[in-house]
């Protein structure tokens, strides 16, 4: 299970979804805002399921992950006290690949993911090559010593990729060693996900 959602390019599907999935798919929604296909900019009567699917659609684009995966996510997050929906993207943000691409050791999830998978990535001093690991507060997550001199580690180091946006507050990052502790449980309002993740509820709950 390597990629699970490559069968669209990425901008094609960033644009069906409604939402930018990577750098060069954020140019294309500033040129074009609207969804693909020749009725892209007509309005659609949408029905009540089919707008729950598209969120459900949405939040696994962003993590990048299997509906398998997506519904065990869910499964997890229903045992949890208070709101199911809050629950579910706290559990998916806690991924090991998530926590890799909102530090600035990546440029997007699919890199992310890759560099978890290669055995680049250390958690605790430990090799972890499961992007579905999923970290707890106090871990400390690292760029193993042997590949700290790959070029998109460099890039990294120099803060390449942290450029979008500012590092959310549950992470402590030292981008010069290559590393960064996860404080804290993240909050929902701290998470830069684009989700109404009540409908997601609603659509798994149906």
């Amino acid at each position: 299970m390597f990629h699970v959602n490559q069968s669209r390019p990425k901008v094609k599907k960033s644009r069906a979804l409604g939402i930018a999935l990577t750098p060069k798919a954020v140019k294309y929604f500033e040129k074009r805002p609207y969804p693909p296909g020749q009725h892209g900019r007509g309005r659609k009567q949408t029905s009540d399921y089919k707008v729950r699917l598209l969120e459900k659609q949405r939040l696994r684009a962003q993590y990048d992950i299997s509906e398998r995966q997506m519904a065990r996510a869910y499964d997890r997050a229903r045992k949890v006290e208070g709101k199911t929906g809050e629950a579910l993207i706290i559990e998916l943000e806690r991924r090991l690949d998530a926590l890799v691409l909102r530090s600035g050791l990546a440029r997007t999830i699919y890199q992310a993911r890759q560099m978890v998978v290669h055995g680049h990535i250390a958690v605790n001093d430990r090799k972890v090559d499961k992007p579905s690991f999923r970290v707890r507060p106090d871990d400390v997550v690292t760029v193993r010593e042997r590949s700290r001199d790959k070029h998109p580690f460099q890039v990294a180091r120099e803060g390449g990729y942290a450029l979008d946006g500012e590092t959310p507050r549950y992470l402590q990052v030292n981008l010069q060693a290559l590393a960064f502790r996860l404080d804290r449980d993240p909050q929902r309002k701290e998470i830069p996900v684009v989700c109404d993740e009540q409908l997601v509820v609603e659509y798994y709950a149906r």
